[in-house]
């Protein structure tokens, strides 16, 4: 990997190469034709104009509308890639979602699958206020039939995003708002993809396992050689898909430290970090040596003004050090 791309050049790639590879890959979203530039993020930008309008639809500003075609022309036999501007606006289109998108394979007893890949858009630290901000992957978690993904590197984003285009369930994918820009290397390989529901130790340590996905690895990775510096030794463990979840993966990775710190952005209570942390308990317990510790967002509406969206709300890089450190101390 050399060449260093964006998430939004990530995303693109990865659409592009699938409509190339696939007919019956189609694009369905508010403002995603060439009039309107590609979308609010730019996202779709040049795929009209390469493979045909009529495969890249700009629709009305409904998610009902949007998610309730995509479900159809799966049916149909198509590939849907639906755009939900952001994930806050998801809420409008739960019906579809939960009881159809994810249900029609169990209520026609295998006789029919619904290929649908949603990608929406979240995250907060952009004064966006409460209604454009949550991260609410906990919900879909709790939802069987919907795989949940959430890439942390460029890269990530081309190989994830394929993959749910690929597969022939529902998939949500997850992008992060505020390193829509940050830049990492791009695939050598074209039509790259990578695996779902299967965790990546990216760097092997021997004193925590750090578990997370999406922006706090970003944090983590600025820190490894502060903690490295200091004789604290991380592995981190990057979930990319959150559901289903590689248990196998994190268990062997806590079974080998003794200890651990689960990280996420969305809020505390109930979230995926819960479910985390109830299955190291399960496999691990008679192997840890200190309580697992949790990082996570405050119990609240994500809140417009600055100083308290990043000073009350949203976890700090500083929280996830705190945790590293008092696991090592035993506390």
């Amino acid at each position: 990997m050399s060449d260093q791309i964006t998430f939004t050049q990530a995303y693109n790639r990865a659409l592009d190469e699938a409509m190339a590879a696939d007919p019956n890959v189609i694009l369905l979203g508010e403002d995603i034709g060439e009039k309107e530039g590609g979308g609010v993020f730019k996202v779709t930008g040049g795929l009209g104009t390469k493979h045909g309008m009529e495969r890249v639809r700009t629709t009305p500003i409904s998610e009902q509308a949007i998610v309730g075609a995509a479900i159809g022309a799966s049916l149909a036999g198509m590939k849907p890639v639906a755009e939900i501007m952001l994930m806050n606006f998801i809420t409008v289109a739960m019906d579809q979602i939960v009881n159809h998108a994810a249900k029609l394979r169990f209520m026609s007893g295998g006789q029919t699958n619904v290929p649908i890949t949603i990608r929406t858009r979240t995250g907060a630290g952009m004064s966006a206020a409460g209604q454009h901000s949550d991260m609410l992957e906990a919900w879909f978690c709790h939802t069987a039939g919907i795989k949940v993904v959430i890439p942390s590197t460029p890269a990530e984003a081309v190989g994830l995003l394929r993959a749910c285009i690929d597969d022939p369930d529902p998939c949500l994918f997850i992008e992060d708002a505020l390193t829509r820009a940050d830049k990492g290397p791009a695939p050598e390989v074209a039509n790259y993809s990578i695996p779902l529901g299967k965790a990546n130790v990216e760097k092997e340590g021997t004193d925590v396992s750090f578990i997370s996905y999406g922006r706090p690895l970003k944090d983590m990775r600025k820190m490894v050689d502060k903690l490295e510096a200091d004789g604290i030794s991380v592995e981190i463990v990057d979930l990319r898909t959150v559901s289903p979840l590689d248990t196998d993966t994190i268990v062997a990775s806590v079974n080998k430290t003794g200890r651990a710190v689960v990280a996420h952005e969305a809020v505390r209570s109930f979230g995926v970090g819960a479910e985390v942390v109830a299955r190291l308990q399960e496999h691990c317990f008679g192997n840890l040596k200190a309580p697992i510790k949790r990082v996570a967002s405050a119990d609240c509406a994500v809140p417009f003004a600055r100083k308290l969206e990043h000073g009350a709300f949203l976890y700090q890089a500083s929280d996830i050090e705190k945790a590293i450190r008092e696991t090592l101390e035993g506390k």
